[in-house]
C-alpha cells in the first residue's frame, strides 16, 4: 500500500510539473504575441511617418520617390517579405538621410520640427521592438528544446516562434545616441 501510495505522489507531482511547464510556455508565447503586435505597430508608424515626410514635398523628388516607395513596400508587404522591406525601408532612410542638408528641409517646412521628432522617435523605437520581440522568441524556444517539452508535446499545435530579423539601424542624424558621443 505504501508503494502504491508513492508511486501516486510520483504521478502528481510530475503531473503538477508538466502542467507548470506548459502555462510557462503558453505564457512565453502570449509574450511574444504581444511583442509582436508591438513591433508591427511600430514598424507600421515608422512606414507611415516616412511616408508622409515623402509626400510632404520638402525633399528632393528623386530622395521623395525612393523613401514613398520604400515605405509603401513596407507597408503593403506579405508576411514573408516583410522583414526585406523593412530592411529596405531602414537603408532609403539612411541614405536620404546621411546628409544633414535633407533634415534641415523637413525641419524648416511648416510643422517641420514635429514630424523630425516623429521620425526620430520612430526609427528610435522600432530597434527595442524588435530586440523584445526576438528576446521573447528566444525564450521560447529555450523552453521548447527540452526534452521534456517536446517528449509530452507541451507545445501544443503552436508554431515554433521565428525571431524577425531585418536591418533597423537609423539613420546617424536621427539617432540621438550619436549625437552625445
Amino acid at each position: 500500500m505504501t508503494t502504491f501510495i508513492w508511486i501516486a505522489v510520483a504521478i502528481v507531482l510530475i503531473g503538477i510539473y508538466l502542467s507548470w511547464t506548459a502555462g510557462r510556455l503558453d505564457r512565453l508565447h502570449a509574450r511574444i504575441d504581444a511583442a509582436r503586435a508591438a513591433l508591427d505597430a511600430q514598424l507600421l508608424r515608422r512606414a507611415s511617418v516616412a511616408q508622409e515626410v515623402g509626400t510632404s514635398g520638402v525633399l528632393d523628388p528623386a530622395a521623395s520617390i525612393v523613401l514613398y516607395q520604400a515605405a509603401h513596400e513596407a507597408r503593403q508587404a506579405e508576411e514573408d517579405h516583410r522583414e526585406v522591406a523593412e530592411s529596405e525601408l531602414s537603408q532609403a532612410l539612411r541614405a536620404i538621410f546621411a546628409e544633414e542638408a535633407q533634415l534641415e528641409a523637413v525641419r524648416e517646412a511648416p510643422g517641420g520640427e514635429q514630424t523630425v521628432a516623429e521620425l526620430t522617435a520612430a526609427v528610435r523605437r522600432v530597434p527595442m521592438a524588435r530586440r523584445f520581440h526576438n528576446d521573447a522568441v528566444r525564450a521560447a524556444r529555450a523552453v521548447r528544446r527540452h526534452r521534456v517539452v517536446r517528449y509530452f508535446r507541451l507545445a501544443g499545435h503552436a508554431p515554433f516562434p521565428l525571431a524577425f530579423e531585418m536591418d533597423d539601424e537609423p539613420p546617424a542624424v536621427l539617432d540621438d545616441r550619436s549625437a552625445g558621443n
